[in-house]
């Protein structure tokens, strides 16, 4: 028998980043929210929907406009921007623990894939869930608010960084939450104040001081200020701010997530 008979096969190794796994990753990560997507799509978009039938319908005539802006107009977009944010946390994070939990975690980790190419698929799945449940909300909200697009790179940038920093936020308290009651902590006790206390029912300006300005250290206002403005025409903070925080803090968590993956941290002990 010749040598290459007997030479055992050795992994495919691949040059630069191995697209194959990556796309089944992300396909995967899509079709598991997508199978239940009354679940993970419909039901976020009736809860914004209640929130418009609240602040907007209910209260009608009875919020003065915002720097001119119509209430409605004001509060869509930041309630699709909280349907986003949330979605897009919840959707990498309840990937990786129910994998850790019922030990499927070697599905990803046995493939071909490095650290930067788990850090995308998961991102990119959690960011098309929350791009995905903000489309439909646009949609669905139209009939309470007469939105218009004032700076369509605004609303596209914000959006998907958003997306993708809540995904990678969402992969790394997957990573380190052991069970569901850990997410559920961070979910109700970090992302969702960040999210009520960012200005998506009011400004931050008439809040009274000190808070006007603990606010602005809030990233989420930042998110859903440059988003309403992709709208609007008008932000309440500086939108280059905006720009520069999102961009670099995103930069970050891909960093963070990059690191974790790579060391095993709470996923391969």
């Amino acid at each position: 028998m010749t040598d290459a008979a007997i030479t055992p096969l050795q992994p495919r190794r691949y040059d630069g980043i191995n697209w194959i796994g990556v796309w089944t990753l992300y396909l995967r990560e899509v079709q598991r929210f997508w199978k239940v997507g009354a679940q993970t799509v419909l039901a976020p978009v009736v809860t914004t929907l209640l929130y418009m039938l609240v602040f907007v319908v209910a209260l009608k005539g009875a919020r003065p406009p915002l720097h001119g802006t119509p209430f409605a107009e004001f509060v869509a977009p930041g309630l699709i921007m909280m349907a986003m944010l949330n979605n897009a946390f919840a959707n990498a994070s309840s990937s990786l623990i129910q994998a850790k939990i019922m030990g499927t975690a070697t599905d990803f980790l046995t493939p071909p894939l490095s650290p930067l190419e788990l850090t995308i698929g998961f991102s990119l799945g959690a960011a098309t869930r929350g791009l995905l449940v903000g489309l439909v909300t646009a949609i669905c909200v139209l009939p309470f608010a007469k939105l218009g697009v004032a700076d369509l790179g605004l609303v596209l940038w914000f959006g998907l960084i958003a997306c993708l920093m809540m995904g990678m936020a969402g992969v790394l308290a997957g990573l380190w939450a052991e069970r569901f009651d850990h997410l559920a902590a961070v979910q109700n006790f970090v992302v969702m104040p960040m999210t009520f206390l960012s200005g998506t029912f009011y400004l931050v300006e008439n809040l009274p001081a000190p808070f006007d300005a603990i606010s602005r250290f809030n990233p989420f206002f930042y998110l859903i200020d440059g988003f309403r403005a992709g709208f609007i025409g008008h932000a309440e903070g500086s939108v280059a701010i905006g720009v520069v925080m999102s961009g670099g803090l995103t930069l970050v968590l891909a960093w963070a997530c990059w690191a974790v993956f790579r060391s095993g941290w709470r996923l391969k002990s």
